[in-house]
């Protein structure tokens, strides 16, 4: 049995693909391997064997930070090493949201979206709304809006787009950062702060290296090279002696501290 419309199906007993219509009359009825190769061009039996090939990626333990393999297709995960439940879905938030997240996917952060929870970890975040709690990204997060961040922002890479404009209130701690548009606050990096031609950046920077590009524009405090207390700055349990520390470090600021977060 075939769906009526059906323009070909295939065969449960030999595999091959053929015309499920009846022959009209006057027409040759052609064999199985006849419709076959019509039906079945060069190559579709490899592309259909690689689009149905499971694609899988690896994924970390919230807990024991213990690394496994999963299907990309699944939504949650137990970690073999702890037992420990990690959720694996996308969330697209349009509205106001006010739970805490934890996931390995995505977050999406649409226009219209307040996203007010105090803690949101995922892989990566797209914020083009509101966001007023703390965010912490595995690989990247892309800001695309006008505001503030009032919470914490850690991320491995972060892009700020050409129509940004934020201020952020606490440091921003990553390892590599592109401004682009406008940013206002200190930032923490381990690698390379990059501020293009269309970029604006107002505040305090300790980084391993800066690139100021033709037309971009940057003021504040700046540190190069402080790998180690840069370092102690990504650590959540930051002490304040470490913001004295660095500050000291910089000529004719001693007894100025950085603004506190």
């Amino acid at each position: 049995m075939e769906y009526a419309a059906a323009k070909s199906t295939l065969c449960r007993q030999c595999g091959r693909y053929f015309s499920p219509f009846a022959p009209r009359p006057g027409l040759k009825l052609q064999t199985k391997d006849q419709a076959a190769a019509t039906l079945e061009p060069f190559g579709f039996r490899k592309l259909e064997g690689l689009w149905n090939k499971q694609r899988t990626r690896v994924v970390g333990c919230f807990e024991c930070k213990r690394k496994h393999e999963v299907s990309d297709a699944a939504t949650s995960t137990n970690c073999p090493g702890c037992s420990a439940h990690i959720d694996l879905r996308d969330y697209k938030i349009a509205t106001s949201f006010s739970r805490s997240i934890r996931t390995r996917g995505d977050v999406h952060l649409m226009a219209k979206g307040d996203l007010s929870s105090t803690s949101v970890v995922c892989r990566s975040a797209l914020l083009e709304g509101k966001l007023r709690g703390n965010l912490q990204c595995e690989t990247s997060a892309t800001i695309n809006f006008a505001g503030k961040i009032p919470g914490r922002l850690v991320a491995n890479y972060v892009c700020v787009e050409r129509k940004a404009d934020v201020q952020c209130y606490r440091r921003v701690r990553v390892a590599n950062i592109d401004i682009k548009g406008r940013m206002s606050g200190e930032i923490i990096a381990t690698g390379a702060v990059n501020v293009h031609k269309t970029g604006v950046l107002d505040g305090n920077v300790t980084a391993k290296s800066i690139t100021i590009d033709k037309g971009g524009v940057f003021s504040g405090q700046l540190v190069i090279g402080q790998a180690n207390l840069t370092q102690a700055e990504l650590l959540p349990e930051q002490k304040p002696a470490a913001a004295s520390t660095l500050e000291s470090s910089i000529p004719g600021t001693a007894g100025h501290p950085l603004p506190a977060t």
